[in-house]
């Protein structure tokens, strides 16, 4: 992912923005409908979440599906 990109995504995706996930690509994924706070976005670009049923695992935005429910610090 290019700089540009990363840092567009860091910009939207603040520490503390609620997401809630519509599908993600992966064995061990979240469940879809599930809500959780971003935590940061790395410099490849993964959005780096704290779920909260517990997983941290991340979303990556180029594969993964999901929307902003609550923007940090609200």
């Amino acid at each position: 992912m290019n700089k540009e990109k990363v840092k567009s995504l860091k910009e939207r995706y603040p520490a503390g923005t609620r997401i809630k996930l519509d599908y993600m690509d992966d064995i061990q994924a979240v469940t879809a409908g599930t809500k959780g706070t971003v935590d940061h976005v790395d410099d490849m670009g993964t959005i780096h979440m704290k779920w909260d049923n517990g997983s941290s695992l991340g979303i990556c935005p180029d594969t993964d599906r999901f929307h902003v429910v609550g923007k940090a610090g609200e």
